[in-house]
């Protein structure tokens, strides 16, 4: 992905969703990998909360984000390739309620799976580290580049967000 790192980022290609699914499939298998090694069903249940916070994310967080608002039926972003754009439009910033929601679910999808980690080392290491290099790669490679003004983590300079 070589972009110059003051462009902003107005669309996404294949690539780039592909880049950042691998970085979050190394948390998400880790996590199962543990949890699967102790109980089917509850493997079942986390991959049930991934989908659900998958969808409360659309709705508060993404529905507002400008890849979401653009035209077309069909989203392009990093996180979401090709998924129809399920739910209202809603561009500007996050309210009180879209932030709490956004941040309370994500953070049950992260700590979930930490009971079943803590129980193998070599897996919770390799989980809280590619967590942190997911995290790193986002705020290095996109928050100063993203085209979502309103969006909390935007570290594009001020400007460039005024013109």
């Amino acid at each position: 992905m070589i972009h110059p790192q003051n462009e902003l980022k107005t669309h996404y290609s294949f690539s780039d969703f592909l880049f950042y699914i691998c970085l979050l499939s190394v948390p998400f298998v880790t996590a199962v990998l543990a949890i699967v090694k102790n109980s089917v069903w509850w493997t079942i249940v986390f991959i049930g909360i991934g989908v659900g916070v998958t969808v409360l994310i659309l709705r508060f967080y993404c529905s507002h984000c400008p890849h979401y608002t653009r035209e077309g039926k069909i989203l392009k972003c990093i996180f979401f390739w090709g998924l129809p754009k399920f739910f209202n439009k809603r561009p500007g910033k996050l309210d009180v309620t879209d932030k709490i929601v956004t941040f309370s679910a994500t953070i049950v999808l992260l700590v979930f799976p930490l009971y079943w980690l803590q129980m193998e080392l070599g897996l919770l290491i390799i989980y809280i580290l590619s967590l942190i290099g997911v995290g790193a790669a986002i705020y290095r490679n996109e928050c100063e580049r993203c085209i979502y003004f309103e969006c909390p983590m935007n570290k594009v300079p001020e400007t460039i967000t005024k013109t």
